[in-house]
């Protein structure tokens, strides 16, 4: 089951990017050209934090069944020395709730915002910044913090 979870984490790490970029990119399109918020760009904006809270559920999925977390915490004083151990028990959780809870808030915000030059901005500043965060938090193969493959195999 854990290794399930794991796969599929993975796998919806790329549809958390896909739709923040494409997101960002109707945000910053629609605020540059001063367009009207459309019925696709709601959908766009609902989907993407829909998409966030799937991927959000699968993780806390995975941290639960986690042996690396479980570990972790069986000894915590002495692991937290262990950079790895660390990232994962730690930081690639704190920052991916935070990148969560950013674009909910902006999600929402946007959403009862008056003007359609509103809502594009607000869409691109907190989306902008989750996807900042996310990028930071995702464990590349070529990051110096943690790496795993860019995907899991089955």
């Amino acid at each position: 089951m854990y290794s399930t979870f794991l796969t599929l984490h993975s796998i919806f790490r790329w549809l958390v990017l896909l739709s923040l970029c494409y997101a960002i990119f109707r945000a910053y399109k629609g605020y540059k050209s001063q367009s009207s918020f459309s019925k696709i760009d709601n959908t766009v904006r609902h989907w993407t934090a829909t998409i966030a809270h799937i991927q959000l559920i699968i993780g806390i999925l995975v941290y639960i069944k986690s042996p690396i977390i479980t570990y972790y915490f069986s000894d915590f004083k002495t692991l937290i020395s262990e950079w790895e151990l660390t990232f994962y028990g730690l930081f690639h959780f704190i920052l991916m709730m935070v990148a969560i809870v950013v674009i909910t808030i902006g999600s929402a915000k946007a959403k009862r915002k008056k003007t359609d030059v509103e809502k594009f901005k607000t869409m691109l500043l907190y989306f902008s910044l989750a996807l900042l965060i996310i990028c930071i938090a995702i464990p590349w193969p070529f990051s110096p913090l943690a790496n795993r493959p860019y995907l899991r195999p089955f």
